[in-house]
């Protein structure tokens, strides 16, 4: 649906982007993560052809986005940090004017009331922009990105300035757009990606850092892949059944932590998930499990270490790995 390849974007001596290489699949969600100024924008710029880059290629569903701009640009629903609103405007006037921009052949009336409803802003169709709240605002704001019905919409930062519970339902509604489109979401709140997204991929001073699944990048970066169980029951015959589970490697007893209720720290042997087996055998002797949570790096904790200073040659490691995987896939589509 989208490659990326080589890609490089240079202001004057400034490198803003440094020969970066991605893909993303149709009807994937990918969350696009990267400090500030680490070339998001100027990457989903290039995207959607609002920018030119210095070197290397994009293309969108099978278009050149240089040699072919226009065929491009109709498969890709863009919603900026900043949605282009004009706040005199109603919705309805607005979205005509978005339908007019595009050149949409669609019939007007059934398929901007078709994204309302979608979106549930049909009861401010009439209404001023200006007067709106901010999460209707940004719903408006993707409703002129799915004008036209492209298959890939490009989010940056769609959830900046909600209250929390505005949040939750512009979530909800990414997931729903999810299902239909293929997705690129840009956001600052970590949790937000983690829900959301299938994939993840990480830039920082202009190049990829990390690209795979937040399980996977938990799994990769963690040198702890512990579990930590609270049961209610008997400690000792707890501990005993728990090392017996297949996977299991050892059990570490940390003690009562409640009024019978006790902790136990699981190691897995490598590669192995015992997550399921440890539910279904305390289930069985009716022993809740009271909570269970992994010692591995949240998210939040990959982040801030991949966007440190890193080193180069795992740059250069992490670059030859994409390629392999580039090269497996188009050996795959041979």
């Amino acid at each position: 649906m989208i490659e990326v390849q080589s890609l490089t974007k240079n202001y004057g001596t400034h490198t803003a982007l440094n020969s970066i290489s991605f893909h993303v699949e149709e009807g994937e969600i990918l969350g696009f993560l990267g400090p500030n100024g680490a070339g998001k924008t100027t990457t989903m710029n290039i995207l959607t052809g609002y920018l030119s880059s210095s070197s290397g290629s994009v293309r969108v569903n099978g278009f050149d986005v240089l040699e072919s701009p226009g065929e491009a640009k109709k498969s890709i629903g863009y919603l900026p940090e900043q949605p282009p609103l004009y706040l005199e405007m109603t919705v309805r006037e607005y979205l005509d004017f978005a339908y007019e921009l595009k050149k949409c052949r669609l019939p007007r009336r059934e398929h901007i009331a078709e994204i309302c409803k979608v979106l549930k802003i049909e009861n401010e169709y009439n209404r001023l922009i200006k007067n709106l709240s901010k999460g209707y605002r940004q719903r408006v704001g993707i409703a002129q990105a799915m004008i036209g019905n492209p298959p890939i919409l490009i989010l940056d930062e769609p959830t900046v300035g909600l209250d929390p519970n505005q949040i939750v339902e512009i979530r909800a509604l990414i997931k729903s757009l999810g299902k239909n489109h293929t997705v690129i979401l840009s956001s600052h709140i970590l949790s937000e990606i983690e829900e959301v997204c299938d994939r993840i991929l990480i830039i920082h001073q202009g190049q990829v850092v990390a690209d795979d699944t937040a399980s996977e990048l938990a799994k990769k970066y963690s040198s702890d892949h512990n579990l930590v169980a609270r049961v209610a029951g008997n400690e000792s015959e707890i501990g005993a059944l728990i090392s017996k589970i297949g996977g299991v490697k050892r059990v570490i007893e940390h003690g009562q932590r409640e009024p019978g209720v006790y902790e136990f720290e699981v190691e897995p042997k490598t590669g192995a998930d015992v997550r399921r087996e440890l539910f279904n055998r305390l289930s069985d002797r009716n022993w809740p499990l009271i909570g269970l949570q992994t010692k591995e790096l949240s998210l939040e904790q990959i982040f801030a270490d991949l966007t440190r200073d890193v080193p180069k040659n795992f740059r250069r490691s992490l670059r030859t790995d994409r390629s392999d995987k580039s090269k497996k896939r188009k050996g795959r589509a041979g």
